[in-house]
């Protein structure tokens, strides 16, 4: 059964010390319940904290990870992607949830502290549009109608579902999304303002992605977004809105978001990856390279189960390579969110990383 998870605004601990030992999945040498010896693991505290989207990934990576070893506890935050990345940058942290890559001000801040990192892509998501399901017009939608509402010129004066689209019903606009913290909120900016962190202010804004589902489950009028993991959790209260990019390179008219769409990168500019960062310098605490290994080696079994789309299995293998040569730095180049990215593209990137090194 899929699990669900629900967001909470504090640090949440998913230690399991008096929990019966199972087998783990696979990986690192976290292997079989009763035969693990957990005192070979490291004993300590792994600190996770950052994205919403990324903590339930996280959370039951460190659920199946503690059942193999009772004598390390991980705690698993949601400050948000800013959030995360600030503790993180400041040595608070031995890993961050991240659901963009880093931007420049994040750079900066882990250089002045000497907070050397590693990027991991963990999982692809995309950023859902949803409306209730008594709302019986906006059938789809194009990119340039999500900009017409949502960029800052839009505030006091696109008010009503008809100042979106003639014929739309004259009636209020009630708009909701991802906290301003969230990386969710600046990628979706990135993507349809094309300016990231910069949208209207009057929209009814989380961290915690139950509250925008309550919200666009009891207004009609409501339009909102997040990631498709908290759609496929809340089927039954949502709408999915389809979405046209309006380039034909892409095919032709408006796709909704789905496992297949997200992988194939047909569904855009709205399809992202998901990030893990871990301090080079935690990775010499045995327990956090082991939880690393473990999440790596796991991941692929574990993101489907909280509705999320995995990456190819060698994406993974490539991810703990990284680890085991401490490859800093970001694919990105520190530039924050970047549109468009499919895994192909992040795959060469990485090729392309390590030809250089190869030839230094």
């Amino acid at each position: 059964m899929r699990r669900t998870y629900t967001a909470a605004a504090v640090a949440i601990a998913v230690g399991l010390g008096g929990c019966k030992k199972e087998s783990a999945p696979s990986g690192d040498g976290a292997s079989t319940g009763a035969q693990a010896k957990p005192a070979t693991m490291g004993s300590g505290t792994v600190k996770v904290d950052g994205s919403s989207t990324v903590y339930p990934i996280t959370e039951a990576v460190a659920e199946e990870f503690q059942k193999a070893s009772r004598e390390v506890k991980v705690t698993v935050g949601i400050s948000g992607t800013g959030g995360g990345f600030k503790k993180f940058c400041n040595g608070e942290t031995d890993i961050s949830n991240a659901s963009r890559p880093i931007k420049p001000s994040e750079v900066e801040l882990c250089q002045k502290n000497g907070i050397e990192y590693i990027e991991l892509p963990i999982a692809y998501d995309g950023l859902a549009v949803l409306v209730n399901p008594a709302n019986t017009w906006a059938t789809s939608m194009t990119v340039a109608e999500l900009k017409k509402m949502w960029e800052p010129e839009a505030q006091g004066k696109v008010m009503k579902w008809s100042d979106v689209r003639p014929g739309w019903p004259d009636a209020e606009l009630r708009l909701y999304g991802a906290g301003v913290d969230s990386g969710t909120y600046d990628y979706f900016t990135e993507a349809i303002v094309k300016k990231e962190h910069s949208s209207r202010g009057d929209f009814t804004s989380s961290e915690d992605d139950n509250v925008i589902v309550q919200g666009i489950a009891n207004d009609k009028n409501a339009l909102g977004f997040f990631g498709y993991a908290y759609y496929s959790e809340n089927k039954d209260k949502l709408k999915l809105v389809p979405i046209d990019d309006e380039k034909a390179d892409n095919g032709a008219g408006p796709v909704a978001p789905s496992g297949e769409t997200v992988r194939n990168g047909t569904y855009q500019p709205l399809s992202r990856p998901i990030f893990i960062y871990v301090a080079r310098k935690s990775l010499e605490r045995p327990e956090v390279g082991r939880f690393v290994k473990f999440y790596t080696a796991n991941a692929e079994k574990l993101v489907p189960e909280v509705g999320y789309i995995p990456l190819p299995t060698n994406a993974y293998s490539l991810a703990q390579a990284r680890v085991d040569a401490r490859k800093t730095g970001s694919l990105f180049g520190g530039k924050g969110s970047q549109v468009g990215v499919s895994i192909e593209q992040l795959l060469a990137k990485e090729a392309t990383s390590e030809g250089q090194q190869a030839q230094q």
